[in-house]
């Protein structure tokens, strides 16, 4: 190892670790922090992220990456400085003034918009949102853009992808999603939802969602389950420290169990990274696509399959209470893949999910261009609704405050959900042909062999690969909407008896 290549790592690690000590702060924020301590919490934000700046930005940084080649023959080594040179010229066109401020607004966002959400006020949120808005404009101006100035924000979270690309995917995506739609709408059989608004006591969905999660592969010993009001999963610093939360409504189970097996299917991936590779890019996961893939794949492809629940009914009857009794699986099944436009986007189902994304990131693209100014984003999010999925929200609270995500700063992060439900049918129809039993281990109850076939395809290769090489690594093709498509049409016209 060359002295500058050890003196990188040094560095990378240390950016590692307040990246840790970010999530950490931001686990804190969600889950155990008392209301008053939101001042003195957006302070340590703002210092971690100024910190971790001066550290991407240093002279020392510049100077170690001239000397170091990223076409090493090593791919650890070829990925570590190419990642560390990619960030490096991201973050130093950026004012470390400018990344306070975006901490430490984001920081104070997050609880002013959970109060404007309860109390269905978008008038005490639009300050802030404007404030952030502008703080996201100049940050993209400072980055740089070919095109547009949502390519600058997205690279962040989807490195390579542009608006155009997305754009592209998006309209055929739609083109092909909104007929299945209707013909779902139109279709004879329609299941019978009312199964799961009945009374299921929290203390039996906590019992399931630890068993699912344990069942999934989840490590326990190297993670945590909690409980907040917008799940999330999150990493303090590599996979010995993965932290789930899901929520739980009493009347209705969904949430708690799907949501559990969407945030553990993220976990398992963070929980897969080479632990050897921890703090620097060869140990981080490859795109928040690629990581919503695999929260995706287990929330929906595997957890609301049937052959999943061919061995695990019966405790879901058991732990859940009377609510079940009686129900048989198929109807069960049909219930939990029940399609419908619907207000919420981390209610909706598999097939209008993806409408719900396209909205978001043709807002945002709108947002960053300057084509739309915040005191028209109610307006203009209720007609999308009305236009894409085909319902009007009744207020601000389900419509455009139902997300988190713009309360933090993270314009660019909403297209990564639907490019991951695309990566996930990939990957799975991949798994598929190189294991052809694979269905039959699943309804027996074996869910580890897809896992292995996920950690040395996917989460092994860290940062080596940009998104759409990891899938044609693993695929042997790039991402396609058509694997997708043919995924949701063999599952759902049986249920609705279109097949």
């Amino acid at each position: 190892m060359s002295d500058a290549y050890a003196k990188l790592l040094d560095k990378l690690r240390d950016i590692g670790k307040l990246d840790a000590l970010d999530a950490l702060l931001e686990w804190d924020q969600d889950v155990m922090m008392p209301p008053k301590g939101i001042t003195a919490h957006a302070e340590c934000v703002a210092f971690v992220a100024s910190e971790r700046h001066k550290l991407r930005t240093s002279p020392e940084m510049g100077e170690l990456l001239e000397q170091l080649n990223d076409a090493d023959n090593d791919p650890v080594r070829a990925t570590n400085v190419r990642e560390a040179r990619r960030k490096y010229k991201r973050a130093v066109k950026v004012p470390a003034e400018l990344i306070s401020e975006i901490a430490r607004t984001a920081s104070k966002g997050r609880d002013i918009w959970a109060a404007a959400r309860k109390a269905n006020d978008y008038a005490k949120f639009s300050p802030t949102l404007g404030k952030l808005i502008k703080l996201k404009r100049e940050q993209a101006q400072a980055i740089g853009f070919k095109e547009h100035p949502y390519d600058a924000l997205m690279d962040e979270y989807e490195p390579g992808a542009t608006t155009k690309d997305v754009g592209v995917v998006f309209d055929e995506l739609r083109r092909q999603l909104v007929p299945l739609v209707r013909a779902l709408a139109d279709a004879p059989n329609q299941p019978d939802v009312s199964i799961l608004h009945r009374s299921y006591p929290r203390p039996g969905q906590e019992k399931l969602c630890r068993k699912l999660a344990e069942d999934l592969g989840f490590d326990f010993d190297a993670g945590r389950l909690d409980v907040t009001v917008h799940p999330f999963c999150t990493s303090i610093g590599g996979g010995g420290d993965v932290r789930v939360t899901t929520r739980y409504d009493e009347q209705f189970f969904p949430p708690a169990i799907f949501g559990l097996m969407h945030e553990v299917g993220h976990g398992l991936y963070e929980q897969g990274l080479e632990p050897e590779h921890v703090f620097t890019p060869m140990g981080m996961y490859c795109s928040l696509g690629i990581h919503e893939s695999q929260s995706r794949l287990w929330e929906n492809m595997v957890g609301r399959s049937k052959a999943f629940w061919q061995t695990r009914y019966a405790l879901a009857q058991e732990m859940l209470g009377a609510s079940l009794a009686g129900v048989s699986l198929d109807a069960f099944h049909a219930a939990i893949n029940h399609v419908a436009p619907s207000l919420i986007r981390v209610e909706a189902d598999e097939v209008t999910y993806g409408l719900h994304i396209i909205l978001r990131f043709e807002m945002e693209r709108d947002i960053l261009s300057g084509k739309l100014e915040v005191d028209d984003v109610p307006e203009a999010w209720n007609a999308k609704m009305t236009e894409l999925v085909g319902v009007t929200p009744p207020n601000d609270a389900q419509g455009c405050m139902q997300d988190v995500h713009w309360s933090m700063g993270a314009f660019g992060y909403f297209p990564t959900y639907a490019l991951g439900n695309l990566y996930a049918a990939q990957f799975l129809a991949a798994a598929k042909r190189d294991i052809p039993d694979l269905v039959d281990r699943i309804a027996a109850g074996d869910t580890r062999t897809l896992l292995d076939w996920l950690r040395r395809n996917v989460h092994r290769h860290g940062m080596r690969y940009q998104a759409n090489e990891l899938c044609r690594e693993a695929t042997g093709e790039s991402l396609s909407v058509a694997p997708f498509m043919q995924y949701l049409e063999t599952k759902f016209k049986p249920i609705y008896g279109l097949a």
